[in-house]
């Protein structure tokens, strides 16, 4: 075999790493790859998962843009695998498939009142500032008390989102509507619920830092959070760079709030006060939602918390002390989970494809020849962009270990894809058609003196790509 034909579905990183990363390899064979998406703009998670003020994500940004831009990557948008495109049509033009599509869904809570009005997911609240084209435009912003439940990046995420003043996220490429959703807020407590102690947070400490830079915003901490007897937990603050860096973080805070609270006893008159407030909660572990029947309909009132104390092995256990604090709002940030995809196999415990190194496996276990998955829908929603090409790594070796196992395509032409795809009426993007979205957007922000601002309706994004 002289060339290989290569299908991918998902655009986000990890689609776009393993596309680069093979192009890139020694090999004895030509390889030509064809990058499928769902949405009509490319990048995934770094464009529809970040939270807008992360200015570092720009990096990501260029360097995927870097590849798609070489041009010898073909990019289809707005192409919807399993009813745009088959399983049948890609062995039909391909030798393979890698599979990168991601986990866009919010795992479950199964607490009592989780179903109720005002209960969220996190990733589809990410979903709405981050104009992703099929999400409700409007975000029932509604609550003066906020729950946030998560000790992960995702969940100081939309906690940052939720007590920021929208007027300090102009500077991003937050879509108008988000903006003027953002500013109606009338939050004035956010409470971020955690089941572990502060040296057990998956936080960032950069992560950690900006949350306490948000203007006009009181930090607020409970000081029997930090003072529980765990050997195991001082060990690891000790020790780990990261744990030290956020424990001065945490300390810091404190002693802010204490002076604070004594110029108040002191001399109320002097001393500033934010007008909004983010009370974070250690050792405590959220056991139901409190609802009320409110317009014929159960509506969250309040939040039921357990708390919990150190195991001394790293772990936690319960205790019998409850308490209670009245919420309007609830988010979930216990991670992502991955979405079944038509004719592939899926475990539903995992939210995963389920695979052997990457080589997707069916329901005995066996290997499934051409089959290839990398990303979150390979390993679950873990690692950070480094964890990314090293993953894409381990996949494309198993591919061109299997290049006696590949599909034999009977038209392998690239032309017939494209003649496929118009054929069927679909209204796929390209790569020229997303520079088009790309200046587009970039346009419309600098005529109001902002960077960007992101189109967000499906059909406009698709009509800008394709000139229509």
């Amino acid at each position: 075999m002289t060339k290989m034909r290569l299908a991918v579905i998902g655009a986000g990183p990890a689609g776009i790493y393993a596309s680069d990363l093979l192009l890139k390899a020694e090999r004895d064979f030509e390889v030509s790859i064809d990058l499928f998406d769902l949405l009509p703009a490319p990048y995934g998670l770094v464009r529809y998962g970040v939270s807008p003020d992360h200015p570092r994500i720009k990096g990501i940004i260029n360097a995927l843009k870097e590849v798609l831009d070489r041009g010898d990557i073909r990019f289809f948008g707005n192409v919807e695998f399993g009813r745009d495109i088959t399983l049948d049509d890609l062995k039909k033009h391909y030798n393979a498939v890698i599979f990168a599509t991601g986990a866009i869904k919010d795992a479950p809570l199964n607490i009592p009142g989780i179903d109720a009005a005002g209960s969220y997911g996190a990733a589809d609240f990410v979903s709405w500032f981050d104009g992703h084209p099929d999400v409700p435009r409007t975000w029932p912003l509604e609550a003066e008390s906020v729950a946030v439940v998560g000790n992960g990046n995702v969940a100081l995420d939309i906690s940052r989102m939720l007590i920021k003043h929208a007027d300090d996220l102009l500077p991003t490429e937050i879509p108008e509507n988000v903006y003027q959703g953002l500013k109606a807020n009338p939050i004035t407590d956010l409470h971020l619920f955690g089941r572990r102690g502060p040296e057990y947070v998956k936080f960032t400490p950069l992560e950690l830092r900006e949350l306490g830079e948000v203007r006009d915003v009181d930090m607020v901490l409970d000081e029997a959070d930090f003072q529980h007897e765990d050997p195991y937990g001082a060990e690891l603050a000790a020790s780990n760079k990261q744990v030290l860096v956020m424990t001065r973080v945490f300390n810091a805070w404190r002693e802010e709030q204490k002076q604070r609270e004594e110029l108040l006893q002191r001399h109320p008159a002097d001393a500033e006060v934010a007008s909004r407030r983010l009370h974070m909660h250690f050792w405590s572990k959220p056991v139901a939602l409190i609802t009320d029947e409110l317009n014929g309909e159960q509506k969250v009132t309040g939040i039921r918390v357990q708390r919990t104390k150190p195991d001394g092995k790293g772990g936690i256990v319960d205790t019998d002390e409850f308490y209670e604090v009245p919420i309007q709002a609830f988010y979930r940030a216990v991670g992502y989970f991955g979405s079944e995809l038509p004719e592939i196999p899926f475990d539903e415990n995992t939210g995963v494809i389920p695979n052997e190194g990457g080589r997707v496996l069916d329901e005995a276990g066996n290997r499934i020849p051409g089959i290839y998955a990398t990303g979150w829908i390979k390993r679950g929603p873990v690692g950070l962009i480094g964890h990314t090409k090293s993953d894409a790594m381990e996949t494309l070796d198993g591919l061109v270990a299997d290049r006696d196992t590949w599909w034999q395509p009977g038209e392998p032409d690239e032309a017939a894809v494209v003649d496929l795809l118009d054929a069927r009426g679909v209204k796929y993007t390209t790569v020229e058609g997303w520079q088009r979205l790309d200046a587009h957007e970039r346009a419309i922000g600098e005529a109001v003196g902002r960077e960007r601002i992101k189109v967000v309706p499906r059909e406009e994004m698709t009509s800008i790509a394709r000139s229509e």
